[in-house]
């Protein structure tokens, strides 16, 4: 497969800014001058320090417009029987559980209340139409179903462009419309699969570490599971060195407009707290892009996921919360939104201390 367009790519990467490191400096200092015993406030200096960082002030502001902006799309590797969430419940499918998280019902919908975030789905690959959905972005739609990996291409060279531009486009949304914290978010059966691919292949990982047979899964679905990897790693490998080829060669839409969706919102200083394996995945593939991408993501969770564990340590980030979530729809990087809000409001009572309330 040929290179695809690798000048637009650089360019991407050249426009991701560095962080405030100064004020993510400033941050430390405060909370270490603040009187507390030496590591009495845990990791809520650091939290407040990214935040500090990413705002590019200090004492850094609360989070004002949170949103968790989920990519929705099928895969045709569930059909070889991998999904933990097709064993436990035959009857699921992508468009049934888009229609759900949009309705409001669900962990996702409920962690996004918790969190004081509105919820925003993009349909780029749901084998269904969904017009029956109003709230569902279905302008960004690159195909019905993502190809087999293990077997064929997931996506066209020009489809897995168009579904990356799709995510950067998103980015310019969000930011143009004054989300200030997002919460990224997958919605896919089967998703987890090219997930796992493209961890092991950029980061040479054996398939046998790189597959965790977890919830969900026996011994049988482990087995297929891992085949289905071995092969797309396989197909993978002679395209390591071209991103959007590797992303049509065992990605997917959802996941090319992720990993563009990442790019695009560091270069935009929009910070983005990652759930899972898929947007780990994501952001594993992105940074190879654009190296400065990871100061502007945070690991909302540690969700149980081998793959995941090896992205975040490749990444150098370190999960917010270790809650083992692993249903998607940016549920664990939701939790971890009221911890980075608790943290900022610590910091900011360092430099001007709230009134206590009289006890009368």
């Amino acid at each position: 497969m040929p290179d695809l367009h690798a000048l637009d790519l650089f360019d991407l990467a050249e426009s991701v800014p560095r962080s405030d490191e100064q004020a993510r400096e400033r941050a430390a200092v405060l909370v270490s001058g603040a009187g507390w015993p030496h590591g009495a406030l845990g990791r809520l200096g650091e939290l407040a320090g990214f935040v500090a960082a990413t705002q590019g002030r200090c004492p850094p502001q609360p989070y004002g417009r949170v949103r968790a902006v989920v990519f929705a799309g099928d895969h045709g590797i569930a059909a070889a029987g991998v999904s933990r969430l097709s064993a436990a419940s035959p009857g699921a499918t992508t468009a049934n559980l888009v229609r759900e998280l949009l309705d409001g019902r669900g962990p996702g919908a409920a962690c996004a209340r918790a969190a004081g975030a509105t919820v925003r789905v993009v349909d780029v690959a749901v084998d269904d139409p969904m017009t029956d959905v109003p709230d569902l972005v279905t302008a960004a739609k690159i195909t019905r179903g993502s190809g087999r990996l293990d077997q064929v291409d997931a996506l066209t060279p020009e489809q897995a462009r168009a579904a990356f531009e799709a995510g950067m486009a998103v980015a310019d949304q969000e930011a143009d419309s004054g989300t200030d914290l997002v919460a990224l978010g997958d919605l896919g059966i089967g998703a987890s699969t090219p997930a796992a691919v493209l961890v092991g292949v950029l980061t040479g990982t054996e398939v046998a570490v790189v597959v965790g047979q977890g919830r969900g899964l026996d011994d049988q679905a482990w087995m297929r599971k891992a085949a289905a990897v071995r092969d797309g790693m396989r197909r993978g490998r002679p395209v390591l060195g071209d991103p959007l080829a590797l992303l049509a060669m065992v990605g997917g839409a959802d996941l090319a407009a992720a990993t563009g969706f990442l790019l695009r919102s560091a270069a935009r200083r929009t910070p983005v707290v990652l759930d899972g394996v898929v947007g780990l995945s994501c952001a594993l593939l992105a940074h190879r892009i654009a190296f400065r991408g990871r100061e502007w993501w945070l690991a909302g969770q540690r969700s149980g996921d081998p793959a995941a564990d090896i992205a975040m340590e490749r990444l150098a980030l370190h999960p917010v919360l270790d809650v083992a979530v692993g249903l998607g729809q940016a549920t664990g990087a939701l939790l971890a939104v009221p911890l980075l809000q608790a943290a900022v409001r610590v910091v900011a009572d360092l430099v001007d201390p709230v009134t206590p309330r009289s006890a009368g």
